[in-house]
């Protein structure tokens, strides 16, 4: 029986990149995002190339959506191997502007929009006795960043509720990753469809911008990414040299506080 695997924000970026290259690996993908009709032209991409795949339309802040979702899933396919709890938003700039709905939207979509999708899927791949629960957090979960306040603190609590879940869910044959992007070239960057640089970020905007020079394609992502799913890590970090900044993070914090502390002075700037 073909394994299935459900990808939130499939429509774009590094949701579509996961989405084709589970396709390419024989996965039956639902594609679920707010963007269906986006969702559904890569879905028949996806099967005009000879895979399996379907959209639906999703917004993880609807628990009960989500969890129809799941279960219109296991009708359809008989089982469900893998939810990639992908979507995401990022409201930045300065904390000094943040308005009280900017931190709901980033921790609805975010945090509850994961903690929805376990919900529904979780009691699935118990049941089952199999499955692999796979959560995209951010470096900014790892390292704290500035004007990222909103996104830093949410995926913080990605990764947290990711390794949490993954020492209970173990001893019922479920699997739990977290993985967590460095720079890739998606929308998200400059906002996203639903997300948003503040107004009077301008050097965040130009920063953004000149970051897709460096940024990975999301296809040689999500190719790195299911490998390290393959393998059952707890921490998926892509690219690797990302890393260097976690360990300095660990072994060196007053180092990487400076960095940091630098990175928000040209921030900052005026012109």
């Amino acid at each position: 029986m073909k394994r299935s695997a459900i990808v939130t924000g499939a429509a774009s970026g590094i949701g579509r990149a996961l989405a084709e290259e589970l396709a390419r690996k024989d996965v039956h993908v639902v594609l679920a995002d707010r963007q269906v009709e986006l969702a559904e032209t890569v879905a028949g991409g996806i099967r005009a190339a000879g895979g399996a795949a379907a959209a639906v339309e999703l917004d993880v802040r609807n628990a009960e959506r989500f969890r129809a979702v799941v279960q219109q899933t296991v009708a359809d396919t008989g089982r469900l191997d893998l939810l990639f709890n992908n979507a995401g938003i990022g409201v930045f700039g300065p904390m000094r502007d943040y308005e009280p709905g900017d931190w709901d939207e980033v921790f609805d979509v975010n945090v509850r929009g994961v903690v929805h999708g376990i919900a529904a899927a979780y009691p699935v791949m118990t049941q089952q006795g199999f499955g692999h629960i796979v959560n995209t957090a951010s470096m900014a979960g790892l390292v704290a960043a500035p004007m990222m306040a909103s996104y830093t603190a949410s995926k913080y609590a990605v990764v947290g509720l990711s390794r949490a879940l993954r020492i209970e869910a173990r001893r019922h044959g479920v699997k739990v990753s977290v993985v967590c992007p460095g720079v890739v070239d998606t929308p998200l960057i400059e906002g996203g469809r639903y997300g948003r640089i503040k107004s009077d970020a301008a050097n965040l905007a130009r920063l953004a911008k000149r970051g897709r020079r460096f940024a990975m394609h999301p296809t040689a992502f999500a190719w790195r990414v299911l490998r390290g799913v393959e393998r059952n890590h707890s921490v998926i970090i892509v690219p690797g040299w990302a890393r260097l900044f976690w360990y300095l993070d660990r072994m060196a914090p007053w180092i990487l506080d400076k960095l940091l502390d630098s990175l928000y002075s040209s921030l900052t700037r005026d012109g």
